[in-house]
């Protein structure tokens, strides 16, 4: 069960600044939260296979195929500023 005491902690942390009575809300919210899981928790689940995911998905790979390329002249005729046969862009730190 979470305390008010915990929420203040966590609000703390998180250099958050709550109200008397946003401290009772959040409380009662994330105590309901946990009645929730606790719930989940009671259900027969030893028929249930484990899942990442809800629906099957599975990755779509396509064959590595040598093709034709775009000539770097073409590919770099419009840029701004290139530097050799690469675009030139601002660094970024």
């Amino acid at each position: 069960m979470i305390s008010k005491k915990d929420v203040e902690h966590v609000a703390l942390l998180g250099r958050l600044e709550l109200s008397e009575e946003e401290k009772e809300l959040y409380t009662q919210q994330l105590n309901k939260i946990l009645e929730a899981a606790r719930a989940l928790q009671e259900l027969d689940t030893t028929d249930i296979p484990p899942t990442a995911h809800v629906l099957p998905i599975q990755n779509v790979f396509r064959e590595d195929r040598v093709g034709q390329h775009m000539d770097p002249e073409k590919a770099l005729a419009n840029a701004p500023e290139r530097e050799e046969n690469f675009f030139k862009v601002p660094k970024i730190v």
